[in-house]
């Protein structure tokens, strides 16, 4: 967990907390005196960077006082992560350190998330949602099944961030500006410099383009207060085994399970696609693969002996990781992007 405290810098360079601070910045606030984001993501597309840049924001440019922390399994890359950021004025301190139930900002990295993670639980009338999508608002609307009241921006982050040449991060911290009225968009510009210009300086100016791009082409859409999708409160995941109930050690209460995994929330943006007419049926793909995703089936060859041919690609068990791309000598499977649901 990151945590800031506000101030401003004097010439010695010591943070100054006696700034004047009368002047209250933030717009929405829940019973606690806190404005709070969440963000549901895929490991390795940023999200708790981009919480990090957030909450550096506008604590150091901003004179605000915030937290910003994120939660994920054991895995990171690949599989479901939460960010959280709670933001409040300079004289507020905050004292909760939990994950964020009902927050004023939803942040959608990867809409394909909603087939195995309930993202829109605790999203209340009055909040706004960002979306990373190729869809238009309205069909958005309906794959996530937001609720009415709320204030939708969709933006491409992933058209972008390739075109850049960037991660869909900054391209979201964009959007996040358009959607906050008082997040100031100059300030985020400062903490997105901050963060990449002592390490990774040549990266600066492109993640800045793609701030700028996303700030400037997401697309607003009222949700209409109607009741076509209803509330979802939020629920606390609790696994249905336990220390009461659970089996003895080593024993496997569903043999067989992975086969009904569906890892397609696991691609970050990119899939493997094979070309028939490139490729030698040498295997190297199928010893990279590391979930046994390519598939070979027996087939004749032209001098009527039968042996093992290059089939299809298991989508279903595979979660991106593209490592067929990189070893395939013939350049018979490439990287192609997919839509971002």
């Amino acid at each position: 967990m990151t945590r800031f405290y506000p101030g401003t810098f004097n010439i010695e360079g010591v943070v100054d907390l006696t700034t004047d601070t009368a002047k209250e910045v933030i717009t929405k606030k829940n019973q606690f005196g806190n404005y709070e984001i969440r963000m549901e993501s895929i490991g390795g597309q940023g999200a708790n960077l981009a919480g990090k840049i957030l909450a550096d924001a506008a604590i150091m440019d901003m004179g605000l006082n915030g937290i910003s922390f994120a939660s994920y399994g054991s895995e990171k890359k690949g599989t479901p992560v939460r960010a959280y950021i709670r933001l409040a004025e300079s004289d507020k301190e905050i004292r909760i350190n939990s994950p964020v139930t009902e927050p004023h900002l939803l942040v959608v990295f990867a809409p394909v998330l909603v087939k195995s993670v309930p993202i829109m639980n605790g999203i209340k009338p009055g909040a706004q949602i960002v979306v990373n999508t190729t869809k238009s608002p309205e069909e958005t609307r309906d794959l996530l099944k937001i609720p009415g009241g709320v204030t939708l921006y969709c933006v491409d982050a992933m058209k972008i961030a390739v075109e850049e040449k960037v991660r869909i991060n900054t391209v979201i911290i964009g959007a996040i500006s358009r959607a906050v009225e008082f997040l100031d968009k100059d300030a985020l510009e400062a903490g997105i410099r901050r963060m990449f210009e002592k390490k990774y300086p040549a990266l600066v100016e492109p993640n800045i383009k793609g701030f700028k791009r996303g700030y400037d082409e997401a697309a607003l859409y009222e949700v209409p207060a109607d009741d076509k999708y209803p509330i979802s409160e939020f629920k606390q995941f609790q696994p249905k085994l336990g220390w009461k109930n659970a089996p003895i050690g080593g024993v496997i209460v569903n043999p067989g399970n992975t086969v009904l995994n569906d890892l397609t929330a696991s691609r970050t943006g990119f899939k493997p696609v094979w070309d028939e007419s490139k490729c030698i049926n040498c295997a190297e793909c199928d010893t990279a693969c590391p979930d046994q995703c390519i598939i070979f089936s027996r087939k004749t060859d032209d001098k009527g002996k039968e042996r093992q041919f290059f089939d299809h690609i298991d989508y279903m068990h595979c979660k991106g990781c593209l490592r067929c791309v990189e070893v395939c000598p013939k350049q018979a499977l490439t990287s192609a992007r997919e839509a971002a649901e």
